[in-house]
C-alpha cells in the first residue's frame, strides 16, 4: 500500500467533465490546478452527451426568446436574472470553445458562405442548438482534456475519489480548504491542501435503477457540500429523459431529443403516434410531458416499451446527422432508415444540487459548485434541452474570474492531519453493500419515480433511513472502498430527494403527485438546510 501524501496547490477541482476542465483551463492561467477525475478523462456525462449546446447565433434569434423558452420549461421555478446572465454569456462561451478547437457542425449558407449549423429540440421557439453531429459531448470533452493535458500548470490524478471536504475555523471563519481523496488504483487515501475547490462532480442519476448516466454519476459532490453544511435545492426534480433506447445489449444508451427536432415521431407498438394528444407541441414538448406521456401509454397498455420512429427521413439524412445512433442501432440489429427504434424513459439529470450564486460559490468560503452538480436557478423545475454543456462553460468562466480575484488574499493550509485507518479493517462482505445498492436503486425507481405519492414517498423514506443507518456502522469499520463512498453518497443524496419532494405539496414541471396533481399559484423552491434538519 502506498504511503499517504498531501497534494497542494492553488485551485483543487472535483471532476473531469466540461465543467471541471473549462474551470482547469481558465485557472491554469495564472494558478496551480490538480484536477480529480474519477475513472478515465473521457468518462463521464459529457463525453455521453448527444444533442448539442444552445447559444444565440441565428440572426432571427434572441437572448430574449432564450430566455423565455427557458422560463417557460422551467414552470414558473427559474431565477429570471440567472437565466438572463446564462442567455447572454452563452454566446461568448461557445465562442471560447471554438477558439479551443471545438468542431460544430457548419453548413453552406445561400450566399456561399459558412454558418453553423443549428438545430433545434424540445423546448426551444428556434434553432439554436450547436452541435457536432449527434456526438457533441464528445466533441467538447475530447478538446478540453486534450487542453488540459497539454497544460503545464494542471495536474490530473485519474481514478481518484474525493471523500469529504476539509473545513478549517468555526463559525464566521469556517473555510473549505481542500478534500481527502482516496487512490483508486493504490488503494490509500491522501489529503488536497487548496486556496479553493470546486465541485464538478455531475449529478445524482445513479440513484434510480434506469438510468442514461455513466456509472461514476452518484452525487458525490451534493453529499460532500451537505456533509459540510451547505444547503441544497430543488432535489425533487430530477429529469427524466424520455428516449432511452430498450434493448438489453444497449446499457445506458441515449437516443437524443435532436432526433424529435429533425421530425421523429413517438409511437404505439401499433404504430399510431401518440403526443399530439398529450401536447400541442406533440414531440417538441418539454421532456417531463413527454417522459410521462411514455411512462401512462406504457403502463395503459401494458407494454415494455414505446417507439422513436425516424424512418420516413431520407436514408442518407439520418446517416449524416446521426451516425453514433445510426451505427449503435445497426449493431443491435435495428436499422433506424427501415424501422423504429424501441424507447422508455430513464433518469436523466438532476435538476436541483448545491445552492450557488451567480460566481458559483456555495454557502461555505472557498467552495465552489460548477454543472449539474449546482443549483444556480437555471433549470427551474425542468431543465431546457442543450441548456446542461452551457451552463457547465459559463459558471465556470464566472467561477475563475471570481477566484483570480481573490488568489492572492487566501493562502493554503500547511499541515492537515492525515486519514486515520489504525481503527478500520477490509471488508470481508463486500456483498452488503451490492445488495444495499440493489434495494435503494430499485425502491427510488418505484417510489421516487415519475409519478409519485405521499405513500410512496413516506416508504421510500423509512427504507433510506435504515440503509443509511446501516451504511454508517459499516463505513466506521472498514476501509473505503469505490462501491462504499457511492453507496454512502447515493444514500445521502436519495434522503435530500425525498425529503424535498416530500415538502412540495403540488405538481410542477418533473415532481409529479397524485396526492397533488395541480400546481399552487406561486412557485417557491424547495431549499434544505443541514442546520435545520
Amino acid at each position: 500500500m502506498a504511503e499517504s501524501a498531501m497534494f497542494q496547490c492553488d485551485v483543487l477541482i472535483i471532476g473531469s467533465g466540461a465543467a471541471g476542465l473549462s474551470l482547469a483551463l481558465q485557472q491554469a492561467k495564472t494558478s496551480r490546478v490538480i484536477v480529480l477525475s474519477k475513472g478515465p478523462l473521457q468518462e463521464g456525462s459529457t463525453y455521453y452527451a448527444q444533442g448539442g449546446i444552445a447559444a444565440v447565433f441565428d440572426e432571427d434569434d434572441s437572448i430574449e426568446s432564450h430566455v423565455e423558452d427557458t422560463l417557460t420549461a422551467g414552470a414558473g421555478l427559474c431565477e429570471r436574472h440567472v437565466v438572463e446572465y446564462t442567455a447572454a454569456h452563452a454566446k461568448e462561451s461557445m465562442n471560447w470553445l471554438i477558439q479551443l478547437g471545438v468542431d460544430f457542425d457548419q453548413e453552406t449558407a445561400a450566399d456561399g458562405t459558412s454558418k453553423y449549423h443549428l438545430t433545434r429540440e424540445g423546448g426551444h421557439s428556434h434553432r439554436r442548438i450547436l452541435h457536432a453531429a449527434d456526438a457533441t459531448g464528445k466533441a467538447v470533452q475530447s478538446t478540453l482534456v486534450r487542453q488540459a493535458l497539454a497544460h503545464p500548470n494542471i495536474q490530473v490524478l485519474e481514478h481518484f475519489n474525493a471523500i469529504d471536504l476539509i473545513v478549517h475555523g468555526e463559525g464566521a471563519e469556517r473555510r473549505c480548504c481542500g478534500a481527502y481523496i482516496w487512490d483508486n488504483t493504490n488503494r490509500h487515501v491522501h489529503a488536497v491542501s487548496a486556496k479553493f475547490t470546486a465541485l464538478c462532480t455531475g449529478g445524482s442519476s445513479k440513484v434510480y435503477q434506469y438510468t442514461s448516466n455513466p456509472d461514476i454519476a452518484s452525487g458525490d459532490g451534493i453529499a460532500m457540500a451537505w456533509r459540510a453544511g451547505c444547503r441544497v435545492g430543488n432535489m425533487e426534480f430530477n429529469q427524466f429523459h424520455p428516449t432511452c433506447l430498450f434493448h438489453p445489449k444497449a446499457h445506458n444508451f441515449l437516443l437524443t431529443e435532436a432526433l424529435r427536432g429533425e421530425g421523429a415521431y413517438l409511437k404505439r407498438p401499433d404504430g399510431s403516434r401518440f403526443m399530439p394528444s398529450f401536447h400541442p407541441s406533440a414531440e417538441l414538448a418539454p421532456r417531463d410531458v413527454v417522459a410521462r406521456a411514455i411512462d401512462f401509454e406504457m403502463k395503459r397498455l401494458g407494454a415494455d416499451c414505446m417507439y422513436l420512429d425516424i424512418s420516413h427521413k431520407p436514408a442518407d439524412f439520418i446517416q449524416q446527422h446521426f451516425p453514433t445512433i445510426y451505427n449503435k442501432c445497426l449493431s443491435l440489429g435495428i436499422d433506424i432508415t427501415q424501422e423504429p427504434m424501441p424507447v422508455v424513459p430513464a433518469a436523466h439529470y438532476t435538476c436541483g444540487g448545491v445552492v450557488t450564486d451567480l460566481h458559483a460559490q456555495t454557502d461555505l468560503p472557498g467552495l465552489y459548485a460548477i454543472g449539474e452538480v449546482a443549483y444556480t436557478g437555471l433549470h427551474g423545475a425542468n431543465r431546457m434541452a442543450s441548456n446542461s454543456l452551457l451552463e457547465c462553460v459559463v459558471f465556470a468562466r464566472a467561477a475563475a474570474a471570481h477566484m483570480a480575484e481573490r488568489m492572492h488574499l487566501v493562502e493554503c493550509l500547511e499541515h492537515i492531519e492525515r486519514w486515520d485507518e489504525s481503527q478500520v479493517t477490509d471488508s470481508d462482505e463486500e456483498v452488503i453493500i451490492q445488495h444495499n445498492w440493489h434495494e435503494l436503486r430499485l425502491f427510488m425507481w418505484d417510489y421516487v419515480g415519475i409519478v409519485r405519492s405521499d405513500k410512496r414517498l413516506e416508504r421510500a423514506a423509512r427504507r433510506v433511513e435504515l440503509l443509511q443507518q446501516e451504511i454508517h456502522d459499516y463505513y466506521a469499520n472498514f476501509r473505503v472502498t469505490n462501491n462504499l463512498l457511492e453507496l454512502r453518497n447515493l444514500a445521502q443524496v436519495a434522503q435530500l430527494i425525498i425529503a424535498s419532494a416530500q415538502q412540495r405539496k403540488e405538481s410542477r414541471g418533473l415532481h409529479y403527485t397524485l396526492d397533488y396533481p395541480e400546481p399552487l399559484p406561486q412557485a417557491k423552491p424547495t431549499i434544505l438546510d443541514p442546520a435545520v434538519m
